[in-house]
């Protein structure tokens, strides 16, 4: 046989050297002696033999080497070339396959590879990555990777033998490596072996990658996401008709992995009645393992349901390799991690979170990455997603590197990721960490190791313009979500939109209000009156943003001692103190957020490698402060007054008195967004009770006691006003009614106005009721 092709095109494929492999393997019509033929190559770096397979006609045409042992070609005459198979044979064993380079895969098109050099393609998960596929007529995975600078780029898996050799890519325009593996499906492990220009080979998991193997391993696996039928099509279509900022948001901040064990002689057993594969946590307890996310659905949900939390923030969930990390070393964008199942069984979890009322906010990680071989890390031997310069590309503190933001392919990468948790996990609302560390060039860098913007200032100018893309794109798709910053410095508008120059997220937390609590509250009440300004501080900023209060897992870890650790006095004290800070939190404008293990009273930091302290509920006094929460939340949840006006202007919030440093007393009003509800809210931050402390109220009535952080149900000293106070004809405060209270010690008083029983008293007095609608 004729040769076809010259001995260089052949090497350039044996020693794996080849942009486009199409150009040389798979059909290709040739004139051959004044003749149209085909001409079918094949290069198999471990057979002895390959034929032609025509399954439908039965036949087979040998192959034959040329110019090397394993490249095979045949002529073939036939006028079309229907779809084929190879019959390889490696040694004593015979395999059929379909050949990958008689698919030329129209997955990728013009448009998609134009929009995602823009940093524009919304949806390019849909495109990049592994997607099962078929054409024609043929099932099998499409692969997509971005590596702009590498020589040659191949799929490597569990049906290659993990062979570079056997599947290597084709190049597209802007960088982007496509190949169609007929061969491959849903379940297969596969990773990219990526060369560099000097010939260094470096194994990646997919940036892509919807699924990945439980560490240690590193493989991506490949996964169908359309699969799972939802069910919570009311919740999501309500959601896109509500104002968050109007409604009561209270979020359980969770670490899955610590959250609660099973023993690993309890298996996990999916819904069909099989079991299936679970992780074992750590060497420090080796007899259990990681409940998964379907048992996290049976257990997790009712339990923050019975507490009346509104909101789940799950600490990240995207694939991260190190335990330790808490998951804010993101190595698989892409991949919910595999700790607790599959993608499919963290779709059962929204969905059964949905069911039961409750919202999922994701922690989102786009400040850093780590720099673990498999991962994002000089991806394709050069520094693609991180900048080349360590002065601007690496977080030393922290030993991970920094996103280029202003590489559109990058921003692409990360826009995309945001959207994605919506729309394929049906998620409501991310909390994005660290953004400071984003916003600021010199973050965690002294002189000398960090480069100014353009403008010879600190601010990282592409990463604010990043995250004001990010969030555009959000709420265009998804409006009635939460986008929320941890971002601890005076960065202008950070919860503003983004067409008057805001990042456009539309929660921040307040981490002065943080600090300044928990500095208050560390101290002996003594001394708290010379601090009064840490109480009352925070009502001087509040209308700058849409601010969310959080008392994180970042306060009780790392030798900050847990929340009841961090009050003085003796035991009642300290469950008093952790009472009064939860009940202040709640009155206080802004929505809320608390980690979990605070609703216990745990003694102990939180462990990321243990379970919460569940055996504390058995004393009498932690199922007291369970059954605070509980109240609470009630409490929240029922009072448009506490919820409904949050932001604009003072958020509802008017002070009585804030001056009242010589007793440590503070006392405000709570209005609901239309001025019809109110509440009265008296907090006595002191062990000193007050048996005759005159508050001044708006209007005459009676004011119920609705709620009281000192009763006996809470393991309070049940100090009280019997139900409730008349107002008297004394104008205090500047209002014209006053009400005499008895203040509990360390207690939070919240009293409303019972327009009923003020009614009926009036018109029993025979005086004719104002037209005031409070009166």
């Amino acid at each position: 046989m004729t040769a076809t092709i010259s001995p260089d095109q052949v090497e350039r494929i044996v020693w794996n050297q080849h942009h486009d492999p199409f150009e040389v393997l798979g059909p290709h019509q040739i004139e051959q002696d004044g003749k149209t033929v085909w001409v079918v190559r094949v290069y198999q770096p471990k057979a002895d033999a390959v034929w032609i397979v025509f399954p439908e006609q039965r036949e087979e045409v040998q192959m034959q080497s040329t110019h090397h042992p394993h490249f095979f070609e045949a002529t073939l005459t036939a006028p079309n070339l229907p779809n084929y198979q190879l019959r390889i044979k490696e040694g004593e064993r015979d395999r059929v396959s379909y050949d990958p380079y008689a698919f030329q895969s129209p997955w990728l098109t013009d448009l998609d590879i134009h929009l995602f050099g823009e940093g524009n393609h919304h949806r390019i998960y849909e495109k990049l990555g592994a997607h099962p596929a078929e054409l024609n007529n043929v099932k099998g995975v499409y692969f997509a990777v971005w590596a702009p600078s590498a020589r040659n780029v191949s799929v490597l898996g569990d049906f290659n033998q993990w062979d570079g050799r056997q599947h290597q890519m084709s190049k597209r325009t802007n960088g982007v490596w496509e190949l169609f593996i007929p061969d491959a499906g849903v379940g297969a492990h596969y990773k990219y072996e990526v060369k560099n220009w000097e010939g260094h080979i470096y194994e990646k998991s997919d940036p892509y990658g919807f699924y990945q193997e439980p560490r240690p391993k590193t493989a991506s696996i490949v996964a169908d996401l359309t699969t799972y039928t939802w069910n919570d099509s009311e919740w999501m279509e309500e959601r896109r008709h509500v104002d968050p900022l109007t409604k009561p948001i209270s979020v359980y901040e969770v670490h899955l992995g610590s959250w609660m064990h099973a023993a690993t002689s309890e298996p996990a057993r999916l819904p069909n009645g099989e079991t299936e594969p679970v992780v074992v946590v750590s060497e420090l307890k080796p007899d259990t393992r990681f409940l998964t996310y379907r048992e996290l659905a049976a257990k997790l949900i009712p339990y923050v349901k019975e507490l009346g939390f509104t909101h789940l923030e799950l600490l990240p969930i995207a694939e991260h390799p190190f335990d330790g990390s808490w998951g804010y070393q993101v190595a698989g964008y892409y991949a919910p991690t595999s700790r607790f199942g599959s993608p499919q069984d963290f779709m059962y979890f929204v969905d059964e979170c949905h069911k039961h009322g409750i919202g999922v906010l994701v922690d989102w990680v786009p400040g850093h990455f780590p720099k673990d071989g498999h991962g994002l890390a000089f991806f394709d031997g050069t520094h693609l997603y991180e900048h080349g310069d360590p002065r601007n590309g690496e977080h030393k503190e922290w030993g991970t590197l920094v996103f280029n933001y202003g590489r559109n392919e990058v921003r692409n990468f990360l826009v995309a990721n945001a959207l994605f948790w919506f729309d394929k996990y049906h998620i409501d609302g991310i909390r994005v960490d660290a953004v400071a560390s984003m916003l600021y060039l010199d973050y965690l860098r002294p002189n000398g190791e960090w480069i100014a913007n353009q403008y010879g200032g600190r601010e990282n100018i592409e990463a604010a313009d990043f995250l004001r893309q990010t969030n555009h794109v959000i709420f265009s798709y998804f409006p009635g979500v939460l986008s929320i910053a941890e971002e601890s410095t005076d960065w202008p508008m950070v919860s503003w939109p983004t067409y008057v120059g805001g990042l456009g997220f539309n929660l921040k937390w307040n981490m002065g209000w943080m600090h300044d609590m928990l500095d208050y509250f560390h101290m002996d009440p003594w001394f708290r009156q010379f601090h009064q300004n840490n109480l009352t501080f925070s009502m001087m900023y509040h209308h700058s943003e849409n601010f969310m209060l959080a008392l994180s897992h970042d306060e009780i870890v790392h030798g900050k001692s847990s929340i009841v650790g961090k009050m003085p006095g003796d035991e009642w004290q300290k469950q008093a103190n952790v009472r009064c800070l939860f009940a202040y939190m709640f009155t206080h404008p802004g929505k809320k957020t608390i980690f979990m293990s605070m609703e216990l009273g745990q003694w102990n930091e939180w462990n990321v490698w243990a379970d919460l302290e569940w055996h504390l509920l058995q004393h009498e006094a932690h199922q007291q402060l369970k059954r605070f929460f509980i109240a609470l939340h009630q409490l929240y949840r029922g009072e448009p007054a506490l919820y409904s006006w949050d932001f604009g202007g003072q958020g509802g919030f008017e002070w009585i008195d804030c001056s009242d440093n010589r007793h440590s007393v503070v006392s405000f009003i709570r209005w609901a967004k239309d001025h019809e509800e109110f509440a009265i809210v008296v907090c006595n931050f002191t062990p000193q009770p007050h048996s005759h402390y005159r508050v001044g109220v708006p209007f005459l009535g009676f004011y119920k006691e609705v709620f009281n952080s000192d009763v006996r149900e809470f393991g309070g000293s049940n100090m009280g006003n019997l139900g409730g106070k008349w107002t008297e004809e004394w104008a205090y405060q500047n209002r014209p009614y006053s009400i005499d209270l008895c203040l509990p010690p360390l207690g939070v008083l919240v009293l409303k106005l019972d327009k009923e029983k003020t009614q009926a008293a009036l018109q029993a007095a025979g005086v004719e009721p104002s037209g005031d609608s409070n009166q």
